[in-house]
């Protein structure tokens, strides 16, 4: 058995869903929100994170002026990442997709703030501590899923194919699959390898989502001024995201098959009228966000 380290919702990766968290927290509180998460405040609270992290927009008042831009800037690229992949999954689900699997999972609560058709079958995959945090949040809630919701307590660099059929995917059923967040941290080696998993466990009509950054941003994530500025989230993102060896993901899903289509993510905050600026904006300009259809 291979031993992977484990993080919790305030160590590593783990501290990046729950920035995540904090941004969608912020963006719905705006009168224009592009997302409204009614649960990601209720996380932040939960958590004793390392540094400060928001739950309100009066919150960031009381930060220092880096701080304050940096979440700032977080809450703006989220609300259009989220918009964006909101409106895919729903697409899915109108074109007749009933099983959904969100990889890499953190503190998204789709399963709970999305309108699903009935006999919708949604698969949460995540670490098993980050999972039992979030489920004990939303309990505490009384939160109620509006799909049938099956968390996947499995290591993305592991045996979580198994693991997702034992929790009653089915192979050959199309599925909407969401990697929303994730390629960034993968190594090459695990990101062909998780997308060409996801290509053997899809039958005809399945969908795939994920944000895809290119090699392009590492000058830009290892300036110094950069890094401290990123350091306002309690991670150094720098130190958890890879590109050494990295091919484009368009590539492996059109010689696999799938029919792509990928845009940069700064046309899409313009189509949904923001102008993404600071920390998320600057990396903004290396990313797209990509769909792809088998």
């Amino acid at each position: 058995m291979t031993h992977f380290e484990q993080w919790d919702i305030v160590t590593g990766v783990g501290l990046t869903a729950l920035g995540v968290a904090a941004g969608r927290a912020l963006e719905t509180e705006r009168p224009d929100h592009l997302v409204s998460d009614p649960y990601a405040a209720a996380f932040v609270a939960a958590a004793d994170p390392p540094v400060p992290v928001p739950q309100r927009q009066a919150d960031t008042a009381r930060m220092s002026e880096v701080a304050r831009d940096v979440w700032t800037s977080m809450a703006q690229y989220l609300g259009v990442r989220s918009r964006f992949f909101d409106r895919f999954l729903m697409t899915a689900a109108a074109g007749g997709v009933r099983q959904v699997v969100v990889t890499a999972a953190g503190l998204d609560a789709r399963a709970f703030r999305l309108d699903w058709p009935p006999g919708t079958e949604l698969f949460e995959i995540d670490q098993p501590r980050v999972l039992a945090f979030k489920d004990g949040v939303l309990d505490r809630l009384g939160a109620r899923p509006r799909c049938a919701r099956h968390p996947v307590r499995a290591d993305l660099r592991g045996d979580w194919p198994t693991a997702l059929r034992d929790a009653g995917f089915d192979p050959d059923r199309a599925t909407a699959w969401l990697a929303e967040g994730l390629l960034p941290f993968l190594p090459a080696d695990a990101e062909r390898r998780f997308l060409d998993r996801i290509g053997r466990l899809s039958a005809p009509g399945s969908r795939l989502a994920a944000e895809h950054l290119a090699p392009s941003v590492r000058p830009l994530i290892e300036d110094p001024e950069f890094r401290a500025a990123a350091g306002q989230l309690g991670v150094d993102i720098a130190d958890l995201w890879h590109f050494a060896g990295k091919t484009d993901p368009d590539r492996q899903l059109t010689a696999a098959g799938w029919a792509v289509r990928s845009v940069p993510t700064y046309e899409i905050a313009a189509a949904y009228g923001r102008d993404l600026h600071g920390l998320m904006g600057r990396t903004a300009q290396h990313g797209r966000f990509l769909t792809a259809e088998r």
